[in-house]
């Protein structure tokens, strides 16, 4: 059976498991009919597009709902 030679550090250990818990920033490309940023692979939230095809039914904003967004309504 294999034995370690010598001790782990704390320090060491520590550094081997800390690189699990990294995280990366998630990848934004722009949607080629909007121009808005979206996920890649995904379906796009402004005009509801993917791969040139209108998949998803995105209604219009109006003005009483941009100021709800706002905070306003």
């Amino acid at each position: 059976m294999a034995v370690p030679k010598k001790k782990t550090s704390k320090s060491r250990r520590d550094m081997r498991r800390a690189q699990h818990d990294r995280v990366g920033a998630p990848a934004i490309s722009r949607c080629p009919q909007c121009g808005a940023p979206t996920i890649p692979h995904r379906a796009c939230t402004g005009c509801g597009t993917y791969r040139g095809r209108q998949v998803i039914e995105v209604e219009a904003e109006t003005e009483d709902s941009k100021q709800k967004k706002a905070g306003r309504g």
